[in-house]
């Protein structure tokens, strides 16, 4: 670590107000809230872009190897309190705003979180980029600037009701717009091919239309090393303007078509696509910001080196998941088309230059794009597709003769759509999944042609977070502690935390820990009380489950088994019951229509339990709006237990459940993703495991045998659970409100087939797991001894150890110091 300078208070507080000044012609006094977190920020900022600077020249003297890490999303987080963390003055600056009569988490709650992303994905993004950084490697995020983000979720009647997510109304300190790296891209219109007279074919794009990109540039600081990285977000904004020609004329609309068609690239994260227009939209952003990425990177590669085919030694482009998958034509076509190179010389480049990460085990979940849309809007990067997929179906036939079944599931383009996930592996010189038991399905079921093929591909890299998000900052009180106990190191080495182990079986260490989570409950339950007008008992096992709303997660397992307890404590009065707050966050897809369901019917639940004065509030359900990074800081610092229900064999890895680990939360789970690797840390005898196993899953859905009505038949709980789905307990107004949920759980004709998930088959195995959580919080001794287990062994789930596997076995990075 770099020694740090020595904070000059006074300069601080000076710059603070003087930017008060410069960017509001006000006193300090007069500022609002907003003001004054815009120029606190200003001044961080001129400490960040020191570092930036000087992180530049160190790049241009030592000439490292860069990755871009292409990713739709990028789920940062506020910025501020995390960049005072990396630049190390966090306490000082903190001391210095409370001398002018400020509260720095008053100010932190000025600052919206940049909506950059939705789920695990873009979290990952971000955990990956402050791992670079602060490991000392050199890297690029290469994203959108979205206007609104996916959506702000807001609960209106127990509805989800999307609204834009404005966040950068106020102007956002932390990016820098960059607009003598704008690149024009182009869409739509044809190719014409002329040959020379060497009888070399050239290829010519024409009759498109074009938007320019224009990047903004956030800082990635590292802890305590100076380096500061950059998360490079593209912005569309119209070749022209406004067409004065088509205004004179009263052609009002044409006028401004242009900058229509940049602002509706970037409005939206996922646009829905339930309609053609929501596919084109969602096809055109990819290539948007893959364009735009390849063509800053070969620009910044030419400036200092001389021939292209040095490329590989010096750039990685690592595709997160399948959507920054056109990486691979548009390098193709920058390469020949732009610069002139042979299809063999950019064959051999892209191959060796792209890599991919599969994120997913579920085969309809892998992109693909129906032929007629995508060679309409990208002409010339589907002739190059459909070259590829022609060149690599004969070494398919070569090496597989007559077997065309195989032919079919390794091709890149069949039954008229292009599969993205098969153009990456084909191009790819890397496939990593992100969980041993994802990457091992992969092998033997969703990708196994492919790992038939190409098994030196292949590769796991299980996910991981970034402790000083996580912990550091979202959890200060725990922070202290541990650092108290284990010194400061664990900041950059998680696995320091091991040493923890010391004082698991010790009562005064015990005791600390447990006061710790309270006070974190008390934060989370006077924030309930403020957004959801609930009270709820700090005492009580705080149950958490957070994450994307989405049927393999099994959110709807966790409500229903909140209605079997409802309905055992109305029936059973006198029977012993541990006080039990339910807390769910989570948003889902517009055009999800079971998912927003499911919403639906947690918020009424919670109406009627949290309502009903008989039970002596043994049990409240709170759903949280508008689950974000920020936050989920508190949720995962105040959370007993740690919901991670998933049909095992469905996640890929997950990082909530790592997130709640390093805090101390127990997990309650199956043995799916990343949660096998969490058991074998922490042991089993901590966490609470239930349900089929993932091979045990697999062979129902390979034989199809499961019919959930035998359950429904035989137990009565589980079927007066169900019925109250549709006789209007839950909504007494419209008794047919929850009827498509029965229906997707008993009923075959509604669904493929019914229960998709075995929601209902691992049903009484999760209650028991939930019954052996109560018995066992009743010993807060042995509770505390387990939870701080759970901290000693989750130094292997830091995203610090993912990126070295990385480094090491994929991007072979060189590290670089900053003085």
């Amino acid at each position: 670590m770099v020694k740090k300078k020595s904070f000059d208070k006074k300069a601080f507080q000076n710059e603070v107000k003087t930017a008060v000044r410069n960017l509001y012609r006000k006193e300090f006094e007069e500022a609002t809230s907003q003001e004054v977190y815009q120029a606190v920020s200003l001044a961080i900022k001129d400490d960040i872009i020191e570092n930036w600077l000087a992180t530049q020249k160190v790049m241009d003297e030592e000439d490292p190897k860069i990755v871009y890490y292409m990713s739709m999303e990028f789920l940062i987080g506020r910025l501020l309190g995390n960049n005072m963390i990396s630049i190390g003055y966090y306490d000082e600056m903190r001391e210095a705003l409370e001398e002018l009569g400020l509260d720095i988490n008053a100010i932190e709650d000025e600052e919206p979180d940049p909506a950059l992303g939705n789920g695990g994905l873009g979290r990952l993004a971000a955990c990956f980029l402050d791992s670079l950084s602060s490991l000392g490697y050199v890297a690029y995020g290469c994203g959108i600037r979205y206007r609104y983000g996916m959506f702000k979720q807001k609960i209106e009647d127990g509805y989800q009701k999307e609204v834009p997510d404005n966040w950068l109304k106020d102007g956002y300190p932390f990016e820098l717009k960059r607009p003598e790296y704008r690149y024009e891209v182009k869409f739509g219109g044809y190719v014409r091919t002329d040959v020379d007279a060497s009888g070399e074919a050239h290829f010519h794009h024409e009759g498109y239309r074009s938007i320019m990109a224009v990047p903004y540039d956030m800082p990635v600081a590292g802890y305590g090393n100076n380096v500061v990285n950059t998360l490079i977000i593209w912005d569309a904004e119209p070749r022209e303007v406004f067409s004065l020609d088509s205004f004179d004329k009263g052609e009002y609309d044409k006028a401004v078509e242009e900058q229509n068609l940049a602002r509706n690239l970037v409005e939206v994260l996922y646009p829905n696509d339930n309609h053609i227009a929501g596919k084109e939209l969602r096809l055109k952003q990819q290539y948007f910001f893959v364009s735009a990425s390849l063509q800053r990177a070969l620009e910044k590669f030419k400036k200092t080196h001389r021939s292209l085919k040095d490329l590989p030694k010096k750039v990685v482009f690592q595709m997160n998941d399948t959507h920054p998958t056109l990486t691979v034509g548009e390098l193709m076509r920058l390469l020949m088309d732009e610069e002139g190179l042979s299809w063999n010389d950019a064959w051999e480049i892209t191959s060796q230059c792209v890599a991919y990460t599969n994120h997913t085990i579920m085969s309809e979940a892998l992109e693909k794009w129906p032929i007629e849309i995508f060679s309409r809007l990208l002409p010339r990067v589907y002739q190059i597709v459909e070259e590829i997929n022609r060149r690599f179906l004969e070494e398919v036939r070569t090496r597989f003769p007559g077997d065309e079944a195989k032919v079919a599931n390794l091709a890149v383009i069949y039954d008229g759509q292009v599969k993205m996930a098969n153009l990456a592996m084909v191009a790819g010189y890397s496939v990593n999944g992100v969980a041993a038991l994802h990457t091992e399905i992969l092998k033997k079921q969703t990708l196994k042609d492919f790992y038939d093929m190409y098994p030196e591909k292949f590769n796991n890299k299980t996910n991981g977070i970034t402790q000083r998000r996580f912990l550091l900052h979202g959890n200060r009180l725990l922070a202290d502690w541990v650092t108290g106990k284990v010194g400061e190191d664990w900041v950059t080495d998680l696995y320091k935390l091991k040493e923890l182990t010391l004082y698991a079986d010790d009562k005064k260490a015990q005791h600390e820990f447990m006061n710790i989570k309270y006070q974190n409950k008390l934060r989370l339950a006077k924030y309930i009380k403020e957004h959801n007008g609930v009270e709820v008992d700090p005492r009580s096992i705080f149950d958490v489950q957070v994450k994307r709303l989405h049927e393999y997660k099994r959110q709807l397992l966790n409500i229903l088994h909140v209605m079997y307890l409802y309905n055992q404590i109305k029936e059973h009065p006198e029977m012993e019951f541990y006080p039990r707050t339910f807390i769910f966050g989570a948003k889902a897809s517009a055009g999800y229509h079971i998912a927003k369901l499911i919403i639906k019917l947690i918020n009424n639940v919670g109406e009627v339990i949290n309502n009903d004065p008989t039970i002596e509030g043994k049990i409240k359900v709170v759903f949280i709006e508008d689950y974000r990074v920020s936050n989920a800081e508190w949720i995962f610092a105040a959370a007993d237990v740690s919901e991670q229900i998933s049909t095992a064999s469905k996640e890929a890895s997950g990082t909530g459940n790592m997130k709640f680990m390093l805090n101390g939360a127990l997990t309650i789970g199956t043995m799916d993703g990343a949660n096998v690797e969490m058991v074998q840390e922490m042991g089993i005898e901590n966490a609470f495991i239930f349900g089929m196993s993932a091979d045990e899953v697999i062979e129902h859905e390979k034989i199809r045998d499961y019919n959930p009505m035998e359950i429904f038949n035989q137990d009565q709980d589980i079927r007066k659970v169900l019925m109250q789905l549709i006789n209007g307990f839950y909504a007494p107004n419209d008794p047919e409100l929850f009827r498509d949920i029965y229906n997707s759980l008993l009923n075959t004709q509604v669904t493929q087939y019914a229960d998709t998930y075995f929601v209902l088959k691992d049903f009484r195995s999760y209650a028991e797991a939930q019954r052996k959580v109560e018995e066992t919080y009743r010993d807060t001794d042995l509770w505390a001894k387990k939870a701080i287990l759970n901290v000693a062994n989750v130094g292997k789930f830091s995203s610090d150890r993912t990126i070295q596997e990385y480094v090491d076995d994929i991007w072979h990075l060189d590290k670089i110091k900053v003085k």
